[in-house]
Formats: C-alpha cells, sequence, structure tokens
C-alpha cells in the first residue's frame, strides 16, 4: 500500500489506449471520432445464421501479439487480450517504462460485463456436444473476470491492486472512480483503469428478444432510432497525481474531478431518470461544480427509447431546458458493454486536450420526447473549447455511474 495523505491528491489522465472498431491506439481512436468513422459491419465473431438483425461494432485486424511484450496471448481470451493491449498503449501513450511501473505502487482497474463472453460459450458448446468432462482445462483456466485485471498487471509488471469489476455498462466508469480514489487518497502511485467486454451470440440474443436490438445502425436521440448494436473493444487510461505528472513533464490530457455512484433500485432494466439525475447531482457535489460549469455530456445515449428519453429527462431536470451539448459516441462503435463508459472517458479526455465534440452519427431527426433544444452534435463533430466533461454510464440492475473530467490547471 502506497502512503496515506491527509490531502487528497489531484489526479490526472496521462495515458490512452484504445482497441476499438474505429481504430487501434489515441491518434487513431481519436480522428475516428473526429471523421464520425463507422465501426459497424456484418457480425464475423459466431454464425449469424437465423439471426433478422447480423450487424454489430467487432474489431477487425487486431492481432495481439503486435501490442502485447509479456503475456502469452493464446493463455487468455479475448477480452483480457483488449484489455491488456489497449493498457499496454495507454502506458506507451503515458511514456511510462516498464521498471518504473515495476517499481511504483501501480495497479490495474477494469470493468467488464461478460467477461470472457466467448470462452463462456465454447465451453458451454463442449459441455453440451460432449458433457463436462470433456471440458478443455485450459479454457476453463482462461474464464473467470479476474483474468482480465490479471492480464493487465501482468502485461504491466504491476504490483498494486488489480481488481475487476462487473458492474455492466457503467463498469468502466466504477474502475475509473476506484482508481482515482487510490490515486486522491494516496493507495496507490499510479493506476491503469477503464473497461473490456467482447462480441457475443447470447448477448446479442439477449438483446434481440428484448426488441433493443438496431436492424442497421445506431441513431441515438433520433426519432427514427431502432435500438442498440452489440459492439467490443478495450478502453485503457493511466491515472496519476498530477503533481508526479507535471514533474515528469508528461502531458495531462485531463483531470479527474470526481464521481457519483448510484442506484435505481426499482427496475432490472428499464431506467429511472430521477436516479440519473440525483447521479448527475451527486457527481457534480464531488466535482465541485455546478451545471453551468459543463460544457459537454458525454452520453450513455444507447438508441433505445427508453434509455435516450430517460437520460433526456434527466439531463434536462439538472441543468434546465437548454442543457450542454450532448453526443453519443455509440453511433460509431456501438454498445460495447462494460468498455463504453471507458471509451466515453477516452472521448472526454480528448474533447478537453483537442478542442472539439465527438458526433452522434446517422441522425435525422431529434424525438421530441427527448426535448426540443437537446443539442446532439447531429453528424458532424464541432470545434469547441471544452473545459469540463461529464461522460455517463447506465447499466441493467440500476447502476448509475457519472465521470467528471475537467481541463488540468497548473495549480
Amino acid at each position: 500500500m502506497g502512503e496515506l495523505t491527509s490531502v487528497p491528491r489531484r489526479v490526472g489522465i496521462t495515458g490512452i489506449g484504445a482497441v476499438s472498431s474505429i481504430g487501434f491506439g489515441v491518434t487513431e481512436f481519436r480522428h475516428g471520432l473526429q471523421t464520425g468513422r463507422s465501426g459497424i459491419s456484418e457480425i464475423q465473431s459466431f454464425d449469424t445464421t437465423g439471426f433478422p438483425r447480423t450487424r454489430g461494432g467487432e474489431v477487425r485486424g487486431f492481432q495481439p501479439e503486435r501490442w502485447l511484450r509479456r503475456l502469452d496471448a493464446d493463455q487468455y481470451g479475448r477480452t483480457s487480450q483488449f484489455a491488456a493491449a489497449a493498457a499496454r498503449m495507454a502506458v506507451t501513450d503515458a511514456d511510462l517504462a516498464d521498471d518504473v511501473l515495476a517499481r511504483s505502487q501501480a495497479g490495474a482497474s477494469v470493468g467488464t460485463t461478460s467477461g470472457e463472453s466467448q470462452i463462456i460459450e465454447e465451453l458451454t458448446a463442449v459441455w453440451l456436444e460432449k458433457g463436462p468432462e470433456a471440458l478443455p482445462s485450459g479454457l476453463v483456466r482462461q474464464l473467470p473476470a479476474s483474468r482480465l485485471s490479471h492480464a493487465v498487471s501482468r502485461e504491466l509488471t504491476l504490483t498494486g491492486e488489480s481488481m475487476t469489476l462487473a458492474t455492466a455498462c457503467s463498469a468502466a466508469n466504477y474502475a475509473i472512480a476506484h482508481a482515482f480514489d487510490l490515486i486522491q487518497s494516496g493507495e496507490a502511485d499510479l493506476m491503469v483503469c477503464g473497461g473490456a467486454d467482447s462480441v457475443c451470440r447470447w448477448a446479442h440474443a439477449g438483446f434481440y428478444r428484448m426488441g433493443a436490438l438496431a436492424a442497421d445502425e445506431c441513431r441515438p436521440f433520433d426519432a427514427g432510432r431502432d435500438g442498440i448494436l452489440t459492439g467490443e473493444g478495450g478502453a485503457m487510461l493511466v491515472l496519476e497525481p498530477l503533481e508526479d505528472a507535471h514533474e515528469r513533464g508528461a502531458r495531462v490530457y485531463a483531470e479527474v474531478l470526481g464521481y457519483g455512484l448510484n442506484c435505481d433500485a426499482t427496475h432490472m432494466v428499464a431506467p429511472d431518470p430521477d436516479s440519473i439525475a440525483e447521479c448527475i447531482t451527486l457527481a457534480h457535489r464531488s466535482a465541485g461544480i455546478r451545471p453551468d460549469d459543463v460544457d459537454y455530456i458525454c452520453a450513455h445515449g444507447t438508441g433505445t427509447p427508453a434509455n435516450d428519453i430517460a437520460e433526456c429527462r434527466a439531463v434536462r431536470k439538472v441543468f434546465g431546458e437548454r442543457p450542454p451539448p450532448i453526443s453519443s459516441i455509440k453511433s460509431m462503435i456501438g454498445h460495447t458493454m462494460g468498455a463504453a463508459s471507458g471509451f466515453g472517458a477516452i472521448a472526454g479526455a480528448l474533447a478537453i486536450s483537442h478542442g472539439f465534440l465527438p458526433p452522434t452519427m446517422n441522425f435525422q431527426s431529434i424525438d421530441p420526447q427527448c426535448g426540443e433544444h437537446i443539442d446532439c452534435v447531429p453528424n458532424q463533430a464541432r470545434r469547441a473549447r471544452v473545459d469540463i466533461v461529464e461522460n455517463h454510464g447506465f447499466a441493467f440492475g440500476g447502476n448509475n455511474a457519472i465521470l467528471i473530467l475537467g481541463r488540468a490547471r497548473e495549480s
């Protein structure tokens, strides 16, 4: 354990790693956001025969050995590979050498929805065909969700806390908030945090049976939207004390100002606008800001009628009828489940550091129930000075997690 501090330390984001359907690494991912690139394609990860809806945000051309230095990729599932590769990208981006990481009280915090979902499906197929005695031991070893954070820690030789959080589609924000707490309190010197998930048949089938799966494209806030598209990837960030970052001359994308967490505790899948509004208020209070301070909201924005309406109602309850711009990057990469708010945090940090608002693609007209004055940054990124970003993550089970990022000041 690091040395506890009496004065909370300020925490900065100094490294970004992205394994996504619109690009690998911070530069490609940023370019994808700025150009409105679509990462949606026909699903190839599993046989889609019999599915009326067959599109998703799959990561194509991923070669883990291109990024991984220590980890034997064959010993880990696809989700762990995403997490470890994105983590390696993030520490490289932060210009942190492995020996420095090994000497530090550095840890990993990774959020997920399904963990190694493709491993689960492969084991299930063997069990059904041949029985439990035929389950390959190597695949069984790859199954636990704890393997995600373990893969990150092992790849980077991190000896601090290693935590996997499975709070579904808000999990990455939970993981980042946990990392923030550890650094702010002095319990950790550095944290690599975010989220990862993989496209899988059972999630695709589940969302289809719920009537929540889009036919061709994700159209958040649009009057004609028809649901989500499942996606995948790994989104990881390096968090460290701002004082340390400035001392070593590191680039600081943004400062983590605070967060809010709560649970609707009312319905397994239906979001509660009042509870979300309360979570926003908690996040503002934690960050020491007012609603008027927020320049941009990176929405959960799934593209389902229920989510988008509830999210907009919650936002209007806190911000009034003219809230700040609010856009959804899921229109480009799909719903990456446990990685979703991690990609949102990356988008927010890049919005601050590079002066732009990511667009909501595929937009035609606003759903009147979302609100007349909702500015979803339609179809084209917009240049803007962004000082404070609010990043939303909501999940089945009513788990809400909202992260506040700000422009880092020298003092």
